[in-house]
C-alpha cells in the first residue's frame, strides 16, 4: 500500500470520485489508500461538496511550509508540543481530532478551535493565541467563538488586563449532549404538529408520527445517559474504584 502524502493526481481522482457520488471507502480502494486518509483529506479541505483538488494541493503545501518555518516569538505557548511530546505527532493528532469534529457536523473553523482548546494544557487560550496557532484572522476566530458559545461548547473568562480567554467548561460535553437532546426534542414536537396538518392516518402523517416517537425516545435516552454519566464520573473521577473495579455501567 503506498504511503506518504497524496499527490496532485490522487487529489484529482478524489475530486472525480466525489463528483461521481462514490463513498470514501470506494475512492480509497481505487487509490490503494486507507479510507481514513481520504476522509481526512476531504474534510480538511472543504468537505465532499466543496472539495477542489487544486485548492487542496495548494493548502497542503502551505501547511507544510508553515511547519518548516521557525516559530514566531510567543508561538510556543499556543502550541501543545511541549512536555517532551513529539510535536509532529501532536500536530497530526490535532488534524485527526479536527476531522472527527467536522464529521460530526461541526463547521471547519469551529472544529479547529475545539481541537486546539482540547489539546492545550493551560485549559484556555486568548483570541490572539488561537489566531496565531491556527494561522487565521482574528475576525475568523471571533465569528467561530460566537458560534461555539451559542452551542455551549466554549466558555469565556477574563484574563490578564482586558484580554478574554476561551476554554472548555468542566461540563462541556454534558452541556453539548443536553443541547443536542433539546434540539432533537424540538424536531420531535414539530413533527408531531404536522400530523393534524397532513391528516391523521395518511402516509405522511404516519411517517411524521413515527419520526416524533423515535426522536422523543432518543432525546429522553440521551438526557438520562448524560445525567447518569455526569453523576457517576463526579462520584468516581478515577478509572477504577478502591477494589480495582470500574464503577461505570457495564465496565465493572
Amino acid at each position: 500500500m503506498p504511503g506518504g502524502r497524496l499527490t496532485q493526481q490522487e487529489r484529482q481522482r478524489i475530486a472525480l470520485g466525489l463528483a461521481d457520488g462514490l463513498a470514501y471507502a470506494e475512492i480509497a480502494r481505487r487509490l490503494d489508500r486507507p479510507t481514513s486518509t481520504v476522509t481526512r483529506e476531504v474534510m480538511r479541505n472543504g468537505g465532499p461538496t466543496a472539495y477542489r483538488a487544486d485548492l487542496a494541493h495548494r493548502a497542503t503545501e502551505r501547511r507544510a511550509h508553515r511547519r518548516r518555518r521557525p516559530a514566531a516569538p510567543g508561538e510556543a505557548q499556543a502550541r501543545p508540543g511541549d512536555h517532551g511530546r513529539d510535536a509532529e505527532a501532536v500536530r497530526a493528532y490535532e488534524e485527526t481530532l479536527t476531522t472527527v469534529f467536522m464529521a460530526s457536523g461541526t463547521p471547519r473553523m469551529m472544529a479547529r478551535i475545539m481541537a486546539c482548546l482540547t489539546l492545550t494544557d493551560s485549559g484556555s487560550l486568548t483570541a490572539a493565541e488561537l489566531a496565531r496557532h491556527l494561522q487565521v484572522s482574528p475576525a475568523s476566530i471571533s465569528k467561530a467563538i460566537t458560534y461555539l458559545e451559542s452551542q455551549d461548547l466554549v466558555r469565556r473568562e477574563r484574563g490578564e488586563g482586558r484580554r478574554e480567554r476561551y476554554g472548555f467548561d468542566e461540563d462541556i460535553w454534558y452541556q453539548s449532549m443536553m443541547a443536542s437532546a433539546r434540539s432533537t426534542a424540538q424536531i420531535a414536537e414539530t413533527s408531531r404538529q404536522g400530523v393534524d396538518i397532513m391528516g391523521p392516518g395518511t402516509p405522511a402523517a404516519v411517517r411524521l408520527e413515527h419520526a416524533a416517537r423515535f426522536l422523543d425516545y432518543t432525546a429522553e435516552t440521551l438526557v438520562r445517559a448524560a445525567e447518569q454519566a455526569r453523576d457517576i464520573l463526579r462520584e468516581h473521577p478515577g478509572a477504577t474504584s478502591d477494589d480495582g473495579t470500574d464503577p461505570r455501567p457495564g465496565q465493572g
